[in-house]
């Protein structure tokens, strides 16, 4: 059965390779009576790779060890839910899942007819891309991460599944990242196409008519970065949410071009300007995901989250170099279009600074992460960088972002100032805001400016909200809703970054300590053992001035299959202000606990505020108005 699941990945590889080539073919001939045939083939990838999915997850139900893939991350005691997820666990299932991933959104976007708008040269061009993309990911399946690799004699038990991955975030965090990357595979692909076919102000723009994509694309990514976050800050112990790891910061590329995007086509969408800019910011998105994917399984940085070193880094490093020529290629390729630029005193300009910014993070974040090679052009021992550089770096640009969100609504498209008088009023909101906090003691520069801002940000919702265009437009509430998500966050970041409290407190039974205004005192310490491990938990009350408020419960667990190598599991108690963090270090021989315990304030409004930009975004796929036709976008363009 599982040779049949390889075969069907080989299948795939050849189906992709003959439907691109017989659109290119095609295409040298100027002709399209083969564009009927070339537009089944996604059927002839998308199936074979949904059979072999669904072999895989039947090899990891049933404990199937003589499957290398299966041995190597689960075992016999391995709950069936953390079984089954064991499928993005390693290299090769999460390649299959992200190709399954691609394979679908190509099959949905045929689906939706949308494609049937599209002139047939720009229908081939955009078959092209996408079967070349599905040939790289079916090639790389059949030859160097190919998760059906048998083994013989199977063993009667396997490796299980590193503790870390054993957590509820981990479930859903990898999956909603290649879906993620998956969906912005079509919007690409689409761009490039009509690029190429000459024909852009002959039929709907490539971004209206995979917008729905893009969105979906954008929520996927956002939404396993946030559970990426939580995911840290619950499983490691260490008490952060972002240490700025190398396959973090992989993950958060794509997410910063995919931003700036959706910034920049609103400009090209009410302006019909940055044409060659919205191509290139849209390639470049799924470009950066396989750039993230290179990072994680390359080998070339080290990390919790990565693979390690593995055969695939040279195959992905000529991928991305040949995604990065054609972009630029077909993007230079393309005729201008669009009078020029309006000032940084217009909505406009405002939405172009703020792409550039999040351009410029990429940049950085990108540079800071290949550090430790770049280093070695000019030194045998590589240097890396430290959280510190990029928190000095990247958080007062980040807080120039929430700046110009917090300014934009206040200005026009073309230039100008909206509502003078309510604009006082946001003026007056923000000096409040910067005096209140600085009473209270909140001091720190950027804290203090980023959080001001998205208190005026809040002030910005709660004015749209009583307006009734925005009321009546489902779109126009997902978009607010979106800067009301990320106002709170920024909150919950400015707050519970450099203002966390950490105290590592030494406790025997009955003993207090205490850190701020709380005091913990240990009521209880037990040993035991669980299912696959042993573990010490320490029980320990909360009491803030008079007023209990809740038990923790940390502990240190030895897993059998993993060595002397202790794992943490921390325990919180959840509050809207301060968040009571802590994480059991050690025992002594004396019986007395090693516990850290943390005071997170307000970092609750980060995941509340990134539930917000998750979920509300979604009313952005019910649309305000069609989209002009060609010919009245032209008249608009030049009027």
């Amino acid at each position: 059965m599982y040779v049949f699941a390889s075969c069907m990945q080989f299948f795939a590889l050849l189906c992709a390779l003959l439907g691109g080539g017989l659109a290119l073919y095609d295409i040298w001939r100027g002709r399209d009576d083969m564009l009927p045939l070339v537009e089944k083939f996604h059927w002839l990838i998308a199936v074979p790779l949904l059979l072999a999915s669904a072999m895989l997850l039947h090899a990891l139900y049933w404990n199937d060890f003589q499957i290398q893939y299966v041995a190597s991350y689960t075992d016999l005691i391995l709950p069936v839910f953390y079984r089954l997820t064991a499928f993005w666990a390693g290299q090769q299932g999460s390649m299959l899942f992200w190709a399954l991933a691609v394979a679908l959104s190509g099959s949905l976007f045929a689906l939706t007819g949308v494609r049937k708008s599209l002139a047939p040269t720009t229908r081939l061009w955009y078959w092209v891309f996408f079967y070349a993309i599905m040939a790289f990911f079916a090639l790389i399946l059949t030859t160097w991460s190919n998760p059906f690799i048998m083994q013989t004699p199977a063993p009667k038990d396997g490796n299980g599944l590193n503790p870390l991955l054993q957590n509820p975030g981990m479930i859903f965090h990898p999956p909603l990242l290649f879906l993620g990357y998956g969906g912005f595979t079509a919007p690409a692909c689409l761009a490039l196409a009509q690029t190429l076919s000459g024909r852009p102000n002959e039929e709907k723009t490539w971004f209206s008519l995979t917008r729905s994509f893009i969105i979906l694309a954008w929520l996927f990514l956002t939404a396993g970065i946030m559970l990426g976050a939580w995911w840290a800050y619950m499983e490691l112990g260490w008490g952060g949410y972002w240490a700025w790891d190398p396959v973090e910061n992989a993950s958060l590329l794509p997410w910063l071009i995919g931003t700036a995007a959706l910034h920049t086509l609103i400009i090209e969408e009410r302006r019909h300007k940055l044409h060659r800019v919205n191509v290139v910011m849209m390639a470049l998105t799924t470009v950066s995901a396989f750039f993230a994917t290179y990072l994680v399984r390359s080998g070339v940085v080290q990390s919790v989250h990565a693979f390690g070193d593995s055969s695939v880094g040279t195959p992905l490093t000529v991928f991305i170099f040949a995604g990065l020529l054609i972009t630029f290629w077909a993007a230079l390729g393309a005729k201008a279009q669009g009078k020029p630029l309006a000032g940084p005193n217009s909505r406009e300009g405002l939405l172009v600074l703020m792409a550039w910014i999040l351009l410029a993070l990429t940049i950085i974040i990108l540079a800071a992460t290949l550090w430790p090679q770049i280093s070695k052009l000019w030194t045998d021992a590589s240097q890396g960088l430290d959280a510190a550089f990029y928190n000095r770096v990247c958080l007062p640009l980040g807080t120039l972002i929430i700046i110009i969100m917090a300014l934009c609504p206040w200005l026009r498209m073309g230039g100008g100032l909206n509502r003078k008088g309510a604009f006082l009023g946001f003026i007056a909101c923000i000096h409040v805001s910067v005096a209140a906090l600085w009473v209270m003691g909140y001091r720190q520069p950027t804290a203090l400016v980023a959080t001001s801002a998205a208190i005026g940000l809040i002030y910005n919702t709660v004015l749209l909200c009583k307006n009734t265009a925005v009321l009546r437009s489902l779109s126009a509430m997902g978009a607010v809703g979106a800067h009301l998500g990320m106002a709170l966050v920024t909150i919950g970041i400015a707050f519970s970054g450099p203002y966390s409290q950490d105290k590592d407190i030494m406790l025997a039974q009955g003993q207090s300590d205490t850190i701020q205004d709380y005091a913990a005192t240990l009521l209880e310490l037990r040993n035991g053992r669980a299912s696959g491990y042993e573990y010490i938990a320490a029980r320990i009350q909360v009491r803030k001035g008079e007023k209990i408020l809740g038990i923790i419960e940390p502990e240190r667990r030895i897993y059998d299959k993993f060595g002397a190598n202790q794992f943490s599991e921390v325990d919180v108690i959840p509050g809207p202000g301060d968040e009571i963090y802590a994480s059991l270090l050690g025992l002594d021989e004396e019986k007395r606990v090693l516990v850290r315990i943390s005071v997170k304030p307000l970092v609750n409004w980060l995941w509340l505020g990134g539930a917000i930009l998750c979920l509300l975004p979604l009313l952005c796929l019910w649309r305000r108005k069609p989209e002009p036709p060609a010919q009245e976008r032209e008249q608009t363009q030049h009027a």
